[in-house]
This record gives C-alpha cells, sequence and structure tokens, in this order.
C-alpha cells in the first residue's frame, strides 16, 4: 500500500510539473498527462500493466461527470446568449453531421464494415471543451464575432450529443453481428428518452440545487462544496437510471447552477477549478496508461487519414452547413472549423465503445482505442498547436477586451477594501434614509446585514439599530472583515450591443441590483446616480438573495 500511494503521488507531481511545462510550451496539458501515461504504462518504462476497459470506463465515466459540470458551470450565459442558436445547433446537428461525413469516409475509402465506420464517427463527433479553453486562457486569445463564446458553448455542451450517437452505434453494430440490437420504434425512444428526460433531471437539479443554496445555511464552511458534488452526480445518476443522458443532465444543471446568484460562488469555482484539474489529470494519465505504442504504429496509417478528413473535410462541412445561412464571416467559419479539437471524451467514448461490446462476446475488426487515440494526439498536437497562428492569419483575434470574461467561472481580483460595521444603540444614523447620511469621500454602502435578511440599500432605505453596514471604497485597511460581502460581487462587462451602455445609473435603476464599482480600462469610478455608463465598462456588481 505505501508503495502504491507513494506512485500515486509521484504521478500527481509530475503532472502538476507538466502542466507548467505544457503551459510554457504552449502544448494543451492534455497531451503531456498522455505521454506520461504512456510513459508508465506496458511499452514504457516503468512497465505498468493495464488494459482493464470495463474498470477504466467506470473511473473515466465517474470523472466526466465533474468534467462535463464544471463546463456548463463555466459558460457565461450573457456571453453565450448572442451565439446561443449557433452554439447549439453546431453541438447537436454538426455533431450529427460529422460523424455521418466521418463513417462515410471510413466505410467507402478505408473499407471498414457500416458498424465500426459508424462508430468510430460517432466518438469521434464532438469537440473537446478542456483543450478548447486552455489554448484560449493561456494564450489570452480572445477573438472576434463572439467566437470565443460559440467556442466555448459549442465545446462544452457537445458531449452528450457524441454520447448518444455512440449508444446508437453500438446498437446498430450489435444487430450487424448478428444480436438482438434494437428496432426502429426503440432506437427512436431511446433517442427522445435522452434528450428529454436528460434536459428535465439538469434543470430541475440545477434550479433546485440553487434555490437550497441560496435559502438554507449550512453549518460549517465548505458544506456547500459537498452539497454541490452530490448535486453533480444525482444530476447524472437519476436520468442515467431511466435511459436519460446523464451527461446532458450533468451539463445543465452546471448551467444553471453557475449562472444563478448563489453565496460564496467564488469559493465554489476555486473548489471546482481543483477538483476538475485533478480528475482531468486522473483522466488523461490513464488513458496513456491504457495506451500500447506498439498498437499506435499498427494504426498508424488509418488513423491520420481520419484525422486529415476529420479536420479538413468533416468538420468544415458542418460549419459552413451550418453557419452560413446564418451569415457568418467566412474567416469565421474558416477558424471555428480548425478549432474543433478532439480530446479525453472521445477516448473515453472508445473505452466504454470496447468494454461495451466485450462484454456482449463480440469483437471489433479494428483497434477503435487505439484509432481514436491517434486521431486525438493529432487534433491536439497539430489543431491545438497551430491555432493561434490560425487565429491571427485570419485577423480573428480581438484585443479590446479580455478573453477571460468569456468563462463564468473567472475570478478577477476586485481592487476595493470592504469593511463591515454594527450600528450601536445610540448613533446619529439611526432612524435616518440613507440620502440624508454624509459618507467619507469616494466611499460607498454596498449592503445592509439586518439579522437574516441582506438588504440592497436605497436612498430611502432606513438605518436601524443592531444594523450591520458593509462600506466599500478603494483604500480600507480592514479588508478582512468585509471578505464574506465581497464573495457575493460579481462583474459584469458591457459590450458593445449591452442595453445599458451609454445610459446612467438613474435610467438603470433595479431593484435586485446594486453597482458597486465601474472599472473603465485603468480608472476606477465609484458610481453615482448621474455615472454614464460606455461601452467597455466592467461592472462590479451586487444582486439581492
Amino acid at each position: 500500500m505505501p508503495l502504491f500511494l507513494l506512485t500515486v503521488s509521484a504521478v500527481i507531481f509530475l503532472c502538476v510539473i507538466l502542466n507548467k511545462v505544457a503551459s510554457k510550451l504552449g502544448i494543451p496539458m492534455l497531451l503531456a498527462f498522455i505521454v506520461l501515461g504512456m510513459v508508465f504504462g506496458t511499452d514504457g518504462l516503468f512497465k505498468i500493466s493495464f488494459d482493464n476497459y470495463p474498470f477504466a470506463e467506470k473511473l473515466c465515466t465517474a470523472a466526466l461527470i465533474f468534467i462535463m459540470f464544471y463546463g456548463g458551470f463555466g459558460t457565461k450565459w450573457s456571453a453565450a446568449k448572442p451565439v446561443a442558436v449557433q452554439s447549439f445547433l453546431l453541438a447537436t446537428i454538426g455533431v450529427v453531421f460529422t460523424a455521418f461525413f466521418t463513417a462515410a469516409f471510413c466505410y467507402f475509402v478505408l473499407n471498414v464494415s457500416i458498424g465500426e465506420s459508424f462508430l468510430i464517427g460517432a466518438v469521434t463527433s464532438s469537440t473537446d471543451a478542456a483543450s478548447v479553453f486552455y489554448i484560449l486562457r493561456s494564450k489570452q486569445l480572445n477573438l472576434r464575432y463572439n467566437t470565443a463564446s460559440l467556442l466555448e458553448a459549442e465545446s462544452g455542451s457537445n458531449d452528450p450529443m457524441s454520447y448518444m450517437l455512440t449508444i446508437i452505434a453500438l446498437s446498430v453494430l450489435e444487430a450487424q453481428n448478428g444480436g438482438e440490437g434494437k428496432g426502429a420504434a426503440a432506437l427512436v425512444y431511446l433517442i427522445l428518452s435522452q434528450l428529454i428526460y436528460g434536459a428535465a433531471f439538469g434543470i430541475a437539479a440545477g434550479k433546485a440545487s440553487a434555490l437550497i443554496l441560496r435559502k438554507f445555511k449550512f453549518a460549517d464552511a465548505g458544506f456547500d462544496s459537498a452539497f454541490v458534488i452530490g448535486a453533480a452526480v444525482i444530476s447524472y445518476a437519476l436520468p442515467s437510471l431511466i435511459g436519460g443522458n446523464g451527461y446532458l443532465s450533468a451539463y445543465i444543471a452546471g448551467i444553471i447552477l453557475g449562472n444563478s446568484n448563489i453565496p460564496h460562488k467564488k469559493t465554489l469555482v476555486h473548489f471546482f477549478d481543483g477538483i476538475t484539474g485533478l480528475v482531468q489529470m486522473f483522466v488523461f494519465f490513464l488513458l496513456g496508461l491504457l495506451a500500447f505504442p506498439s498498437s499506435i504504429i499498427n494504426v498508424l496509417l488509418p488513423s491520420a487519414a481520419i484525422a486529415v478528413f476529420l479536420t479538413l473535410v468533416s468538420r468544415p462541412l458542418a460549419v459552413f452547413l451550418l453557419l452560413t445561412p446564418a451569415r457568418f464571416p467566412v474567416k469565421q467559419q474558416v477558424l471555428v472549423s480548425w478549432a474543433g479539437l478532439r480530446g479525453a471524451a472521445s477516448i473515453v467514448f472508445a473505452v466504454m465503445a470496447v468494454s461495451s461490446v466485450r462484454g456482449t462476446g463480440g469483437m471489433l475488426q479494428h483497434d477503435l482505442f487505439h484509432i481514436v487515440f491517434c486521431i486525438v494526439l493529432f487534433s491536439i498536437l497539430i489543431q491545438g498547436s497551430l491555432l493561434p497562428l490560425a487565429s491571427k492569419k485570419l485577423n480573428m483575434i480581438d484585443d479590446s477586451t479580455n478573453v477571460l470574461y468569456t468563462f463564468n467561472d473567472y475570478p478577477d481580483e476586485i481592487p476595493i477594501r470592504f469593511i463591515q460595521v454594527t450600528q450601536p444603540e445610540e448613533h446619529p444614523w439611526n432612524g435616518r434614509e440613507i440620502k440624508d447620511l454624509i459618507l467619507p469621500p469616494e466611499t460607498i454602502l454596498v449592503l445592509i446585514l439586518r439579522e437574516t435578511k441582506r438588504i440592497i440599500p436605497r436612498g430611502g432605505t432606513v438605518i436601524q439599530s443592531g444594523d450591520i453596514l458593509v462600506l466599500a471604497a478603494q483604500v480600507f485597511a480592514n479588508q478582512a472583515q468585509g471578505e464574506e460581502a465581497g464573495d457575493e460581487l460579481v462583474e459584469l462587462p458591457l459590450g458593445k450591443n449591452h442595453e445599458w451602455a451609454g445610459k446612467t445609473l438613474a435610467e438603470i435603476a433595479s431593484e435586485d441590483t446594486f453597482i458597486v464599482l465601474i472599472k473603465r480600462g485603468s480608472r476606477l469610478i465609484i458610481p453615482k446616480g448621474s455615472s454614464r455608463l460606455a461601452a467597455g465598462d466592467v461592472l462590479v456588481v451586487e444582486h439581492a438573495s
């Protein structure tokens, strides 16, 4: 046992170091972790023999739950909304198109059986959110025409469709090999149940979890993180029990929670960022451990042919068929096509397929796992490495804003200080309205805590004895006491077409939103009713609970 634990800790340390090295070299971390797994594997230096596909499938399924949930949690709906329709089309119909085009190539050109051709197309039809996010973040690569949001929303949501196609392909393959398979009616029900149950349970789990987090006060710090872990798991497990798409459910639940006004969201972001990073390291290393370099050589040529066709034909065809009617610029469509990176989900679905076929006593004619493994390596190494260059050559880089605002899980440091004071029984402010108070210069009253209530201060709000007043300004010595209030603040960047751009704060007064600070370039503006907002401003906002 000590030796096993020592090996595990050594692998984790090496993964962390490789992540730093990969970041400096501009290589997606997935590739580094996979290579490390191959080094530890049967054909590597440490000769760890591992080819248990059913066990690997169970572990990878558990890890994908958190990856999918956090993918939804990090999707900022306000940024994705302008391209939501196109993202949805790419994540659904685009995945189907890509799968069928790739399957046709495998069947007609490579002479693979129709069942296995469809299976190859299905498992490679989705794009990898982890790789796309990694490149956009590490290279600070913001793209024109909301392309970063389009790629984020598509790559974060298309794995459930790929999973569903894989299930259908396995049924077709079973029928082709003489098994019972599924009839047409059963396949239609399978598709509808996957989509309807998955979406319904995801919405229910997300809304119920957000409501509980807002209304229920946990006894100890950290239990809200444990609760969200349970929410992620149950959002997958419940629909899966009745034939629904658990990954779709987990993703939708993540979107709802990530875009809800819940307490301590920044703490949850840090927690799940660490959890997701750990499970990604684990999955990528495990997949590398499962691969045999000697087997890769045998499938290198067909894998390269499929990868080239997928990159230059299947993906571009799907993108142009769906985005051209919406009049997307050609250069944007070219970049979206190139940014369709394949990743861990494709390999995990290949593991699932191999395990399923072996479990029914069947055999695949081709080495599906290593074929898909090679396709993913090609995609990450070639497409991923050249994505920044392609963006530059196509003149698609937008330096006017920060790409990190595209992501809902970006916890920016807010350069203001907070202090909270409790109103004593005999204080001159008690019984007076806020509009009659004289506050220190460049200071604003952010929040009033009255027993169990959180009150957004308005001009007519009356101060009472015992109130806890939270004030904000650019400099306060007592920062520590106000950290809890700061956790409830979020950043809202104003795009060119935002409805608030050009209006004064008095014109957009809201009962449930209070603007604490305006960040305009390098300037920090304490807001007043006459302050006029401009496109490009970043608002620090307090929402009422």
